[in-house]
């Protein structure tokens, strides 16, 4: 069963993510966030949505550093419940923010909700053919498949260590392929 086959690949994949050395991690949010503005088309002042990095997450912080430099606005994922999409949230530099049940921070509901231009996913894993593969809730798929339906070109794009791609990654129907996946080492554009 595809259950079966994601949550031994999410586990492998997790394990693999925490042996990065720590070494290995310094300055590679800096780059990616070069990277990422080098490659991915963002028209002016658009609403990009980024995540609040958990555990050994790559570190999405300096990318929401440029893009507001940039004049881009940062939305925030937030849990509504569970099976139901993401929404987004307003955030800046001092919002306060209030932890999920899933241990993620989140802006407070008064921050106001945005539709985002571009979605950056947080992942576990990735592979060639540009799909991710996430916690296990479903969120971003769900999410990505709801507003793909009313705006097709919505972006995803994978934020992540080129360590975390994995040759063979299960996949199925339920499953939304990112459009770009940016790394420290370089960026990678999918057809879909």
């Amino acid at each position: 069963m595809i259950a079966d086959e994601k949550a031994v690949a999410r586990a492998r994949a997790r394990a693999l993510r925490a042996d990065i050395p720590e070494t290995d991690r310094i300055g590679t949010g800096v780059r990616a966030a070069a990277l990422f503005l080098d490659a991915i088309p963002l028209p002016a002042a658009s609403v990009i949505s980024v995540y609040w990095p958990l555990e050994a997450e790559f570190d999405s912080r300096p990318l929401m550093e440029v893009l507001l430099k940039n004049g881009h606005a940062i939305a925030l994922p937030a849990v509504v419940g569970a099976k139901q999409p993401l929404v987004f949230r307003h955030w800046k530099p001092g919002d306060a923010m209030a932890q999920s049940s899933f241990g993620i921070k989140e802006p407070l509901a008064e921050a106001g909700d945005v539709q985002p231009d571009l979605i950056v996913a947080p992942l576990v894993a990735y592979n060639a053919q540009g799909f991710r593969l996430g916690y296990g809730g479903g969120f971003y798929d769900r999410t990505l498949r709801v507003l793909r339906e009313t705006a097709p070109d919505l972006l995803a794009v994978g934020l992540g260590f080129a360590a975390q791609v994995m040759a063979e990654l299960p996949y199925d129907d339920s499953d939304e392929p990112l459009d770009w996946l940016v790394s420290e080492r370089g960026v990678q554009k999918f057809q879909r």
